[in-house]
């Protein structure tokens, strides 16, 4: 991903990249899952994937995190610095995806985020990071009660969605957005472009303006006025 493409990212809401995805045919990219932190910031990285399937019983002992090649212990230490950590859990939150010491150790490897349709535990301390973590919900229990780890790096599906290696996760304070990896650069464009537009209007409209031929801008009295308010912002 261009650096240039990652600002852009970094600037834009999810609902801005939805609609934007929705012009372009693509209805199923939205993770409807939660922030642990209001205070991170906007999460913005390619995609590198964790795939589980039901545990069971003579295979997930504890034992099983002395292997340093579990597939959850060695994502863990190479998903790569500015990716997101995409865990599919099958939408199944009655045991933990991972917890604060794995969390932890994501975000000082410089790891842009973790993402999970299943839960997190030791979530309040995760909460206190602020750092960019999505799940469904908190679960105290240890993920091998329920989560057989077994593949990285392969296409998975998360909260419904199916998420490729490389594709560009980008969450916001709503969700999370998944963005084929390969228009990736025109939707930032337009997405921050869109941005910048609906910036405009909202100053308008909290101004006592009405959205009738601003919104959309069907009136081309309004385009000068938008082209000086940008240019008086530097936007």
């Amino acid at each position: 991903m261009k650096d240039s493409t990652r600002a852009k990212l970094a600037e834009v809401s999810t609902a801005t990249l939805t609609t934007v995805l929705f012009k372009r045919g693509f209805r199923n990219v939205f993770l409807s899952l939660a922030p642990l932190s209001v205070e991170a910031p906007r999460m913005v990285g390619p995609a590198y994937t964790l795939r589980t399937i039901p545990a069971r019983e003579d295979l997930d002992t504890l034992d099983v995190f002395k292997d340093p090649t579990h597939p959850q212990r060695k994502g863990v230490e190479e998903c790569p610095p500015g990716a997101v950590f995409v865990i599919d859990s099958r939408a199944d939150a009655r045991a933990a995806s991972a917890g604060g010491i794995l969390i932890t150790r994501l975000k000082m490897r410089g790891v842009a985020g973790a993402v999970t349709d299943g839960g997190f535990r030791d979530s309040p301390e995760i909460a206190q990071m602020g750092w960019p973590a999505y799940h469904a919900t908190p679960s105290a229990p240890t993920n091998l009660i329920h989560h057989h780890c077994v593949d990285l790096n392969v296409p998975v599906a998360c909260a419904g969605v199916g998420v490729h290696p490389g594709d560009i996760m980008v969450g916001d304070g709503e969700g999370v957005v998944c963005i084929p990896a390969h228009i990736a650069d025109e939707v930032a464009e337009e997405a921050f472009e869109q941005t910048v537009f609906e910036d405009f209007v909202q100053e308008r409209v909290a101004a006592g303006h009405t959205i009738r031929g601003l919104y959309p801008m069907t009136d081309p009295a309004n385009r000068p006025l938008f082209e000086a308010w940008r240019k008086e912002r530097g936007r």
